[in-house]
């Protein structure tokens, strides 16, 4: 634990240690701050994004991610168990904090096909304002092997997504909005809508998007709502 204290403290700009040097004549600067787990947690994984964003999964070396995080190489084994680790956590991360922003922005108490439709326009968005993380956690799941040469990812993956989607459409149900289906399906087939929308927007920059999302929502909700 010594050992990665150090080293934390050698690559962190704000790791504990001695009070930094006064300026001439000034007073001795405040003793630095080690950063906590997860803020480090979540700036590699972020430096992660962003180097598979501008170089490729194959260009995204140990060290260009330790470089653009700041950190030593050896400081990103203290937090990921390798390089597998540390990709598939950063797609896990970012798909996560992506589907934060979306659920911050809707109002959850609104009738669920209003949810619904808000959820799409706001998936939609994500193309413009969220571009690099998308192409860099589409890279990574296509790219990402195991030790055996399978997919390190596969829908199993979602079963988080699908589990809240089929809470809401459960929901919708209870509350008259939604006819009677099975949601486990309807979740599956709306979520690969929405992956096929992202892909082919980012594919297809002359589209107007937040048409495509409305257009996308008449058909999704035209097979679900009363």
């Amino acid at each position: 634990m010594a050992a990665a204290r150090g080293e934390d403290a050698l690559s962190d700009p704000d790791a504990p240690g001695e009070a930094r040097p006064a300026t001439p004549g000034g007073p001795a600067a405040a003793p630095r701050r080690r950063l906590g787990e997860d803020v480090r947690r979540a700036q590699i994984i972020r430096a992660t994004i962003l180097v598979v964003a501008e170089g490729g999964f194959d260009g995204a070396s140990a060290n260009a991610i330790a470089a653009r995080a700041g950190v030593s190489k050896g400081l990103l084994w203290r937090y990921f168990a390798d390089k597998h680790d540390l990709m598939r956590q950063a797609v896990i991360g970012t798909v996560e904090a992506l589907r934060d922003a979306i659920a911050a922005e809707l109002d959850l108490t609104a009738p669920v096909p209003d949810v619904i439709r808000a959820a799409i326009r706001r998936a939609a968005a994500l193309s413009g304002t969220h571009r690099e993380e998308l192409r860099a956690v589409n890279q990574i799941i296509h790219s990402l092997r195991t030790a055996d040469g399978s997919p390190a990812f596969d829908l199993g993956d979602y079963e988080g997504t699908y589990l809240a989607q089929e809470t809401l459409f459960r929901r919708g149900q209870e509350e008259g909005s939604l006819r009677p289906f099975d949601t486990r399906v309807m979740a599956v087939t709306y979520q690969g809508a929405i992956d096929a929308m992202l892909a082919y927007v980012d594919s297809h920059p002359q589209v107007d998007v937040g048409a495509y999302a409305d257009a996308l929502a008449d058909v999704l909700l035209a097979g679900m709502a009363r």
